[in-house]
């Protein structure tokens, strides 16, 4: 009922052309239309010295805790609106009612 997005999971992976039968690195989907949930964290800090202030986000998905998301995958959430690309970066918390996944924003597979 709190989910108020959507998500896709895609992977890098090995795909097999049906009819060449040769072997290419491919995105392959493998979660869509998954409800979900981002949440979003400000943290800011003052350096010891005086110096400039440092800004960091931590972003969190919320999503069903059956899902199993692998590490490294591209995760992209429609909420609000706004359709941004992530990447899974840490182990997921998985609770009995959903799990959390902390994301970064999406600049390539590694």
């Amino acid at each position: 009922m709190l989910y108020r997005g959507l998500c896709t999971v895609k992977v890098w992976q090995d795909v097999e052309d049906p009819i060449t039968h040769v072997t290419k690195q491919d995105e392959v989907t493998l979660l869509s239309d998954q409800k979900c949930k981002l949440s979003y964290e400000k943290q800011t800090s003052a350096t010891p010295t005086g110096g400039p202030v440092v800004i960091s986000q931590s972003i969190k998905l919320f999503i069903a805790p059956e899902l199993v998301i692998p590490a490294g995958s591209k995760i992209i959430v429609t909420q609000h609106g706004k359709t941004t690309e992530y990447t899974r970066s840490g182990e997921p918390a998985v609770y009995m009612d959903h799990q959390e996944i902390v994301l970064e924003l999406f600049r390539g597979y590694a």
